[in-house]
């Protein structure tokens, strides 16, 4: 198909509906409400289900109930929506049923701003909602790649019967790029159900989808499980892209749009004389700690550049190891760090 000029909130809400999304319930909250807005009539036009809720809490739970039902079903929100719906996906995550999950980032803590941010790094890989899981979140850094990543999203969810979460920053959702939206797929056929859904217990023994287990030992059973299941996705599904990193004695590391711009970065470098390249992570978890500790055995120094405190420096001290210095260079509230900043902070080091 032929690129078009489409907003990346847009491009979001078509590639779900291209993968095959048949259920999406949400809530308004901006900088991600035109992924609602497009899905409330493009839904209803293709046949499928449009719920606006009554809240962010309301919409997971509906999120939970259509995934054990075995549809393709997605719900979107922004920063402190994310953050009401935290008990929602671990009963999800505990029941092993897939559901996609789109946050557009907005400046905060608190009720914030509606600036782009990427301040809900550890709400997305660490503390997704209580107990010990992951859910999958993918971040991309431009339109394009949100297009590809959501449709990724829906795959992966119903591969390994868990969470994905697309994870962007509000600059991804507002912008405007050329872009190419996948083909239209089909709706599954009810018959075409998982054969664990819950759809109907005629002519078979019941299923029993649950994130209630009293006895401490099988819920141990039930954690050992998944933790496995853990460990097969950060075997297979890590992924990342690298620029200009064959002969790198300084590193950048960073997500999403602020990975874009430090492409820029690396050029700019790279004219002065510097030896830098980029490692930008696509899978924030799994994270791609083993590449990076092989890029980090060989060079001078990382620089983590972030629109936050400093959360995604955390994994990569981790994935180094003191193997070399690692710095970090955010900006916060919804301002977006340029090349004339972080250059210096290259310099510097």
């Amino acid at each position: 198909m032929a690129k078009e000029l489409i907003e990346g909130n847009v491009a979001i809400a078509e590639a779900a509906i291209r993968a095959g999304l048949e259920a999406f319930y949400g809530y308004p909250i901006t900088p991600q409400t035109e992924i609602l807005e497009h899905l409330s009539w493009r839904m209803p036009q293709e046949g499928r289900v449009f719920l606006q809720a009554e809240s962010e809490i309301a919409s997971i739970n509906m999120v939970y109930g259509a995934a054990c039902a075995g549809v393709r079903v997605m719900t979107s929100s922004s920063s402190p929506g994310i953050s009401l719906m935290q008990e929602g996906f671990s009963y999800i995550a505990c029941s092993e049923v897939p559901a996609v999950v789109i946050n557009v980032m907005r400046g905060g803590p608190g009720l914030g701003n509606v600036q782009p941010s990427q301040g809900d790094y550890f709400q997305a890989v660490k503390m997704a909602g209580h107990g010990d899981f992951h859910m999958i979140a993918l971040a991309p850094a431009s339109v394009q790649e949100a297009i590809d990543l959501v449709v990724l999203a829906f795959d992966l969810a119903d591969r390994y019967r868990t969470i994905a979460m697309v994870v962007a920053d509000g600059a991804i959702g507002q912008m405007m790029e050329p872009a190419e939206l996948p083909p239209m797929r089909p709706v599954r056929r009810p018959e075409e159900r998982p054969t664990w859904a819950l759809t109907g217990a005629k002519g078979r023994k019941p299923n029993i989808i649950t994130s209630l287990y009293l006895s401490a030992e099988t819920l141990e059973r039930v954690n050992l499980a998944l933790q496995a299941k853990l460990r097969r996705i950060a075997a297979q599904e890590t992924r990342w892209k690298e620029y200009r990193t064959e002969d790198a004695e300084l590193l950048l590391v960073a997500f999403g749009t602020v990975g874009r711009i430090c492409q820029t970065v690396v050029r700019e470098a790279r004219a002065l004389g510097m030896r830098v390249g980029l490692l930008r992570p696509i899978t924030l978890w799994p994270f791609p700690s083993t590449r990076l500790a092989a890029l980090a055995s060989r060079g001078r120094g990382i620089l983590v550049v972030e629109m936050n405190a400093g959360q995604m420096v955390e994994d990569v001290r981790l994935a180094v190891e003191g193997c070399c210095p690692v710095q970090s260079y955010g900006r916060m509230g919804g301002v977006i760090p340029l090349p004339d900043e972080i250059l210096p902070e290259l310099k510097n080091m």
